[in-house]
């Protein structure tokens, strides 16, 4: 290792360096979150456990229930079991690793935490060995597959049997629900043909919709939450722009100062399966990733939003799907276009569930990459009116609501514009 550079001690690990400082990072801001609050250890295991025992349904804030201090610790330690998943399976760091691990540390500061994701994980586990896999083949599918992590929670409280009865029914449901999404994510991914990158929230509010319908069936109905911290904390948007920044400049540095292979990121459609670490290098997808992360943030400050839990993790993880199809050229016209919807409906920007629309857009950027902006814009004009109404199926117990959604948006427009294209592709050889 004498004589070797930081940039040569580093190759093939970069990403998993990464992924480590980030999981520090989310620690360290609790502890900042800490000395804000003034709190102490004492109230930080008290938050800690707030999270678990606290119903966590859309839209439940944790910074709202359990302080800055407890959510971004709690954020922390699920990235941390994402990352030792991967790496105890011995799957490569990729795109979609960042991905996965930046999407479950976003949702950790408002529905997951290391108590109600096991039960998924374990059923994904089951799954894997009941078909004579590794679970590195079904790793990722178990990580997206948390979304469902505030149905095990709810099963908890909605059930009418004894509290030990009822821990054990939501572990069981919980792992049913690992044991059957790794299938039904592969079925609905042909059904949108990969122009929703968050194919798991598709497949994961039908299970959702599913249980929601059987447990109404014996008289059992979940209510949606709302618990919403409203305001920007100043160290909080700084250290997000900081996050974005060092992303940047860290792959800057791995790229050897090399802007020209961004400019290769944004070439790419984006329709899933795109991942940019594999196709122009970690140093490309980690820029890429820290414009995307500061393009987000910038949009909620420039509306007034709130800098509450569920925008900052809807940040994290569009700042993790910038490694997986998601780019500046092909986001920002699904993102105009949620925008220009709330002059049209009677939603404002700042709406909670209109600023989460926004940034969870991302989603649908492979619309934009592949048939245009225009097309881009339509797709989050629709994707703004869908969500708002989605979460309802299912009580708000699919995190990725936006998900689902954009699934549906995929699915209406994707088969029109082929048809338009296909249509306008032959008339042109017609006149050729």
């Amino acid at each position: 290792m004498e004589g070797k550079t930081i940039r040569e001690r580093l190759e093939g690990r970069e990403l998993k360096a990464f992924c480590i400082f980030s999981v520090l990072l989310l620690l360290a801001a609790g502890c900042v979150g800490m000395v804000q609050e003034g709190h102490g250890t004492g109230e930080l295991f008290r938050g800690l456990w707030t999270i678990v025992v606290s119903r966590d349904a859309l839209i439940t804030d944790y910074f709202e229930l359990a302080g800055f201090g407890a959510a971004f610790v709690n954020a922390g330690l699920v990235m941390a079991m994402g990352i030792a998943l991967v790496r105890r399976e011995n799957v490569p760091f990729s795109g979609l690793t960042l991905a996965a691990v930046s999407i479950n540390a976003g949702y950790a500061l408002w529905g997951k935490n290391p108590v109600n994701t096991l039960p998924i994980l374990l059923g994904s586990f089951l799954y894997a060995k009941a078909h004579g896999s590794p679970m590195g083949r079904y790793i990722y599918t178990a990580l997206f597959g948390t979304s469902l992590a505030p149905l095990v929670t709810e099963l908890v409280f909605l059930l009418p049997f004894d509290r030990k009865i009822n821990l054990l029914a939501a572990a069981v449901v919980g792992m049913l629900i690992g044991f059957i999404l790794p299938s039904l994510s592969m079925h609905t991914a042909t059904m949108h043909m990969g122009y929703n990158l968050f194919n798991v929230g598709f497949s994961a509010g039908i299970v959702a919709f599913v249980m929601v319908c059987v447990l109404k069936s014996f008289g059992l109905e979940s209510e949606s939450v709302m618990i919403w911290r409203e305001g920007s904390p100043t160290w909080i948007v700084l250290g997000l722009y900081g996050y974005c920044l060092l992303a940047f400049l860290f792959g800057l540095y791995l790229n050897r100062w090399d802007l020209k292979g961004l400019l290769r990121v944004w070439r790419h459609p984006g329709r899933a399966v795109t991942d940019f670490v594999m196709m122009e290098g970690p140093g490309c997808a980690l820029m890429n990733m820290g414009m995307v992360g500061g393009a987000c943030a910038t949009y909620i400050c420039l509306i007034g939003g709130d800098f509450s839990g569920p925008v900052v993790g809807a940040v994290l993880t569009a700042f993790g799907f910038a490694a997986f199809g998601v780019h500046v050229k092909n986001y920002l016209p699904v993102l105009l276009g949620v925008f220009l919807s709330t002059f049209l409906n009677h939603f404002s920007p700042v709406t909670p569930g209109m600023q989460l629309a926004a940034v969870f857009s991302v989603g649908l950027s492979p619309i934009s990459g592949r048939f245009g902006p225009v097309a881009g814009v339509f797709a989050g004009m629709l994707h703004s009116a869908v969500v708002m109404c989605t979460s309802q199926m299912y009580g708000g117990l699919n995190l990725y609501n936006n998900g689902f959604s954009a699934g549906w948006v995929a699915i209406i427009m994707v088969p029109a514009l082929e048809s338009f294209m296909s249509e306008m592709r032959q008339k042109k050889r017609e006149r050729g």
